[in-house]
């Protein structure tokens, strides 16, 4: 299994490459990283810093240049808040992880369950009901569900009941005034955690829910109910075993697309992540906080996607990893 990791790590090599390359380019031909020194009309620290760019060579050369500044650490410092460009995605990214972190792990759970009792009730009251929600949940926007979430547990208990308001920005494990994971964090957590999980709950269960009948229906549950296996034993060891590996790839990919994919909901809830950052880099041109985001991102995805394979041969023993 290591040496299948490492090929996979090797082979997504050139994959990044490319991707951070077309990014790279991207993002140079649309923004100028010179425009506030242009702004302060000083041609020798303008010519200066146009060298030590790269800015007049092939772009080619210019993507080298780059990566090798990301690779030794050097990322450069925001022209949007002259803060390191380091610092900045470090301390995005340990908040995103842990909002991340929170939904998929209830996400998991509650899909599961609900996957898990739909398929063993399949075409019951409860199914129906289930289904009928899930539906409802894949349908709901996360910008309008957030605003509706402030509304209801923030707006109107301080309005007509004239209730504390509670917390509606998240802080993290390391803000200030944070001394670690006490109540006062989960509170902070609870409606981000809401609006993210009610689309994942909805549609991993759903997929839980498929997978589950497909395994119940599969020729070896057959074989092992005509043996006299127990039905418990059966649902839990055989069916629910086998239908936990799609599942886990599904919620690495979806969990890879959250790191750099959450712009909604951290805007909302005004959470300095990963999707907000990308956001006010995007609109004020900043190179320099752009380009390693990206690259961060893409390596997100590797990594995630290498885990569900990984998960998958665990939970399979018939896959085989080569």
């Amino acid at each position: 299994m290591l040496r299948y990791a490492v090929r996979r790590l090797a082979y997504s090599v050139p994959v990044v490459l490319v991707a951070s390359f077309v990014f790279f380019w991207a993002v140079r031909s649309t923004f100028d990283p010179l425009t506030k020194l242009r702004q302060a009309r000083d041609p020798g620290v303008l010519a200066r810093e146009s060298a030590r760019l790269g800015l007049e060579r092939p772009v080619l050369e210019q993507y080298g240049l780059w990566m090798k500044a990301f690779v030794t650490g050097d990322w450069g410092v925001s022209t949007r808040t002259g803060d390191r460009a380091q610092a900045m995605i470090g301390s995005a990214l340990g908040t995103t992880l842990q909002l991340v972190g929170w939904a998929v792990l209830f996400a998991v759970v509650v899909a599961l369950a609900i996957g898990t009792y739909s398929a063993a009730r399949q075409y019951s009251a409860g199914d129906h009901l289930l289904t009928g929600l899930s539906y409802l949940g894949v349908a709901m926007p996360a910008f309008w569900l957030g605003l509706l979430l402030i509304q209801v547990f923030a707006i109107w208990p301080r309005e007509q009941f004239g209730l504390e308001q509670p917390p509606l920005y998240f802080v993290g494990l390391h803000s200030p005034g944070m001394s670690g994971v006490n109540a006062d964090y989960f509170r902070h957590l609870v409606l981000p955690v809401m609006t993210l999980t009610v689309g994942l709950i909805a549609s991993w269960s759903r997929f839980s829910r498929a997978s589950m009948l497909e395994a119940l229906n599969s020729d070896y549950v057959k074989t092992a109910r005509a043996k006299g296996v127990p039905p418990r034993r059966i649902f839990l060891r055989h069916a629910l075993r086998n239908s936990l590996a799609p599942f886990v790839t599904v919620v690495a990919a979806d969990t890879a697309l959250l790191i750099g994919g959450l712009v909604v909901t951290e805007q909302i809830f005004a959470i300095s992540g990963m999707g907000r950052l990308f956001l006010d880099s995007l609109l004020a041109g900043d190179v320099y906080v752009l380009l390693p985001w990206m690259l961060i991102v893409a390596l997100a995805m590797v990594l995630f996607n290498l885990a569900a394979d990984l998960g998958y041969a665990l939970l399979d023993p018939r896959v085989t990893l080569r």
